[in-house]
């Protein structure tokens, strides 16, 4: 099998990688072991973002998004889990038959109508692929940051590497996977690539850990916001100073911006950053189609 998967992280920071997988199929991998495999340190990271929905001010960053609706192409779906609970899914499929897929990977608010449309327009941009939102919440979707705290931190890590594992199964041994992702799900997507033994991240807390970065296989373009409190310039030069002990290229770009620039709906939305964000993320992946 051939896994081509390229990971785009928007964290405060943006996140954009590429890779390929290695040449085992899936029913050749026993499931106990994917998902056991790194499941500590992958754990150790993406508890320690979700240990923020505790912190009041980490809350009043996230303020009431503004009311969105979806009305656009695309459709909710369903898919099988090992572990026995369907997850869902929502998926835009290419016009002209593809093996290119991107995987996008939600914010703390969950699988709601931004991320349908931020979607939407990957879709748009990238005509010859199919976008598949990955739904990381089981369906659960929050209105205000009380709510996106409670869902965030219930996330299980087995749960989250089941849902990733069996979407990678779903779309077929012959696809060439890009993963992209903005806050909590910036941090999933660069777990998507280690995870797929691949590429791939997005906006979001970056990967700590050596032993597991050195597994990752594939670029990254990483994006991060000057302003933001928490995926701090200080986090942003920590995961500069590690891939830079790796073989894979790390793209790095800040701006003077705040945590959560590139959404819409977010009070502190950077037009301008947003923007020209979007275009590094889009030049990274044509290049590495």
């Amino acid at each position: 099998m051939k896994l081509n998967i390229q990971t785009l992280p928007l964290i405060a920071a943006l996140l954009f990688g590429s890779f390929t997988v290695n040449s085992e199929s899936p029913e050749s991998i026993n499931d106990s072991y994917r998902l056991d495999k790194g499941m500590a340190q992958c754990h150790t990271t993406t508890q320690a973002f979700a240990a923020l929905g505790n912190d009041p001010s980490f809350l009043d960053e996230h303020k009431k998004p503004t009311k969105r609706l979806y009305q656009g192409v695309g459709e909710m779906i369903t898919y099988k889990v090992p572990d026995g609970k369907d997850a869902n899914a929502f998926t835009i499929k290419s016009k002209k038959p593809t093996n290119d897929y991107l995987f996008v990977i939600h914010e703390w608010f969950g699988l709601n109508a931004y991320v349908k449309n931020e979607s939407a327009k990957l879709a748009e941009r990238f005509a010859e692929m199919n976008v598949i939102a990955l739904d990381l919440y089981d369906g659960k979707v929050a209105d205000n940051s009380e709510d996106a705290s409670k869902y965030m931190q219930s996330v299980q890590t087995e749960r989250a590497l089941a849902i990733i594992n069996a979407a990678q199964s779903f779309v077929g041994n012959d696809a060439n996977i890009f993963t992209v992702g903005w806050c909590f799900g910036g941090g999933w997507s660069l777990q998507s690539a280690i995870e797929m033994e691949d590429q791939a991240k997005v906006y979001g807390m970056p990967e700590k850990e050596m032993a597991r970065l050195k597994t990752l296989n594939c670029d990254v373009l990483a994006i991060f916001a000057e302003q933001d409190k928490w995926i701090s310039p200080e986090i942003a030069t920590e995961f500069d100073n590690a891939m830079a002990t790796l073989d894979n290229e790390l793209v790095l770009k800040s701006y003077d911006a705040d945590h959560g620039f590139a959404n819409p709906s977010n009070p502190d939305y950077n037009e301008e950053a947003a923007s020209d964000a979007y275009k590094r993320m889009f030049d990274f992946i044509q290049a590495r189609r």
